[in-house]
């Protein structure tokens, strides 16, 4: 990882990818976010932290294209100044590009932490697995899903939430994989 990191995205796994790069030594972090601060998706608690952290944001801004150093790596990232402006389907305000706003930030590394809903290609490539109206996995408390020793937690069966809630997500299934081999896989 680079000193100087890109986050590209608003949501809470953003905040955490953020956090991680700081403590992982990062000089700087800035998240990259194309509507304002209000829109973000991520709790205000995560926004908060990642802020105490020392994570700064660029606002308003949309990348376009990675830029490379002609050896493969990371050079900078390309963005494009957003203004924000009608309404969309959700109720935000609908990003717009500020035609010849376009800059480069200096960074090394750059993560994208966009995009919240589970690859459709789970459901429709495996046989007897409920998914609910948005294309989550449905599992039930022991994180067992509608297929018989098939067992899913986070975002596949959440949606977008913290990297925290799918690590219990996780720990729950591990034990419930844990008794369901221990019985015997009946």
């Amino acid at each position: 990882m680079g000193a100087r990191v890109a986050v590209i995205g608003g949501g809470n796994v953003a905040m955490d990818a953020a956090r991680c790069a700081l403590r992982m030594g990062a000089e700087r972090v800035d998240v990259v976010y194309r509507r304002g601060e209000k829109e973000m998706p991520a709790r205000i608690e995560e926004i908060h932290h990642a802020k105490e952290e020392g994570v700064r944001f660029s606002f308003l801004m949309n990348p376009t294209r990675i830029l490379s150093d002609g050896s493969g790596n990371v050079a900078g990232i390309e963005v494009v100044r957003m203004e924000l402006g009608e309404k969309d389907e959700s109720g935000r305000a609908r990003p717009v590009v500020v035609k010849g706003s376009e800059t480069v930030l200096d960074v090394e590394t750059v993560v994208v932490a966009i995009g919240n809903s589970p690859n459709p290609i789970i459901a429709s490539t495996t046989d007897g697995l409920e998914t609910n109206k948005w294309g989550c996995i449905v599992a039930n408390d022991s994180m067992e899903t509608s297929r018989k020793g098939v067992y899913a937690g986070g975002d596949a069966v959440t949606g977008a939430a913290t990297v925290i809630l799918a690590m219990g997500a996780g720990k729950t299934a591990a034990e419930s994989i844990d008794q369901y081999i221990k019985g015997g896989c009946k």
